[in-house]
């Protein structure tokens, strides 16, 4: 819990197992540990276009790689 509350307002980015990348602040997680980030970015591996997606929750299940 306390390496998660070091991260609060970080910016992270997130893989996910469908291809995409997530770029945004770090806000916390809920009790299944699915994260919350703001003002987030979504990529698409192979496409250099991005789209601003702003709040979003990531199922933790979806989750590949974090790098802070």
């Amino acid at each position: 819990i306390t390496a998660l509350k070091s991260l609060l307002t970080t910016t992270l980015r997130i893989a996910t197992t469908d291809n995409r990348v997530f770029i945004g602040t770090f806000m916390g997680t809920d009790q299944l540990l699915n994260i919350i980030l703001v003002n987030t970015e979504e990529y698409i591996l192979g496409n250099e276009a991005s789209r601003f997606v702003g709040q979003i929750m990531l199922p933790w299940r979806l989750v590949l790689h974090v790098e802070a």
